[in-house]
């Protein structure tokens, strides 16, 4: 098992007027692997639940705990750590640094990692060359289209070579060929052994073959189809 949550709950501005539970009492297994998605409406809990597997947030109580490793009351150094050599993150409007070029927006989570930067580069061209980016590693990263900038943010996410991505509505700005395309790659990726949890609402992600298991959030709680 790769990940387990058990109990997890999550209460924003707790003892406040303004809280709010977005997650309450959450049980969940993923198998290492896999591809599942978490569907729900806007404010169901869905981006809290990607948040705190990926180590982003600390529950308020429960357990979480990734490969083994219980992670629910690390200090957040450890937490840190953890993400940066475990997790490959993919976001919703990519979070792409415009003015750098798209070979140094793939090397930025290796920065914090003290690797050399000759190593460095070496990563970002293998991954370059896999997504056909290559010809664009000096552009801002400003210039390129949505499709060269989709293929930056996934080679990003892989450049630690990590276990498990996390995606948060990957294809919310993408058309519909864009939208295809990603999922096939995470179906590549799935198939080299990485497990991935996507958070959607769209068709195209929702019903794509490479999906496993469809994860229904509403109001804080999970039911699995």
């Amino acid at each position: 098992m790769l990940i387990e949550l058990d109990e997890v709950t999550k209460i924003y501005n707790q003892d406040q007027v303004n809280e709010v539970v977005a997650l309450d009492s959450v049980n969940l297994q993923v198998e290492s692997n896999s591809m599942v998605c978490l569907r729900g409406a806007s404010g169901s809990g869905k981006s809290t639940l990607l948040s705190i597997i990926g180590c982003v947030f600390q529950p308020t109580s429960g357990r979480v705990a990734i490969a083994g490793k219980q992670l629910s009351r690390l200090p957040d150094r450890f937490m840190t750590l953890h993400r940066r050599r475990n997790i490959g993150f993919i976001f919703q409007k990519f979070n792409i640094l415009p003015a750098l070029n798209v070979r140094d927006n793939i090397t930025l989570p290796l920065i914090p990692l003290g690797i050399p930067p000759a190593q460095m580069r070496e990563k970002a061209e293998k991954l370059m060359e896999r997504f056909s980016i290559t010809h664009r590693q000096n552009f801002p990263a400003g210039q390129i289209s949505g499709g060269e900038l989709q293929r930056v943010a996934i080679a990003r996410a892989l450049i630690n070579d990590p276990p498990l991505i996390l995606a948060d509505e990957p294809t919310a700005h993408l058309d519909s060929r864009l939208s295809e395309e990603f999922m096939s790659m995470m179906a590549a990726l799935k198939s080299a052994g990485k497990t991935i949890i996507i958070t959607s609402h769209d068709p195209l992600v929702t019903k794509h073959s490479s999906i496993g298991r469809i994860i229904d959030i509403k109001d804080g709680r999970i039911h699995v189809s």
